[in-house]
């Protein structure tokens, strides 16, 4: 999904969670909190991209062109389907699973869950859309 579509997501899950969990902080904090995990989490699909080509080429094209980097994202990883596309959605689970982990252990529990249900939310988008639904 692109970002700002992932923003959107993020802003429901997020307002909804907040008001269903009631975790600490207030209610315009944690909605921001939301929609910026939902879109910042995708940032490792560079980190990803940079390990199959070598370069940084996707990433470049995502800053120099800012028409690409915010309105034409399918445009910044064209073929780079397959196994990128798995180890894009298991990067997410990975950092997913460390962050609501650290969260967890730390004591901060309600923070976890809410954290863990907007993750969620990203990564079921992001397997709806890989398989055309949405």
């Amino acid at each position: 999904m692109k970002s700002l579509e992932h923003a959107a997501v993020g802003l429901v899950v997020g307002t909804v969670a907040a008001l269903a969990l009631g975790p600490p902080g207030g209610l315009p904090l944690l909605v921001t909190l939301s929609v910026l995990v939902s879109v910042f989490i995708d940032l490792d699909h560079f980190v990803i991209a940079r390990v199959e080509r070598g370069d940084w080429q996707n990433l470049r094209l995502a800053v120099t062109n800012p028409r690409v980097g915010i309105v034409e994202q399918e445009k910044i990883f064209v073929g780079m389907e397959g196994d990128f596309n798995r180890k894009r959605l298991l990067s997410h689970h990975l950092i997913g699973g460390v962050v609501v982990g650290g969260l967890a252990l730390s004591g901060a529990t309600l923070l976890a869950a809410f954290v863990a249900v907007v993750l969620y939310a990203h990564v079921v988008c992001d397997f709806l859309r890989d398989l055309g639904i949405a």
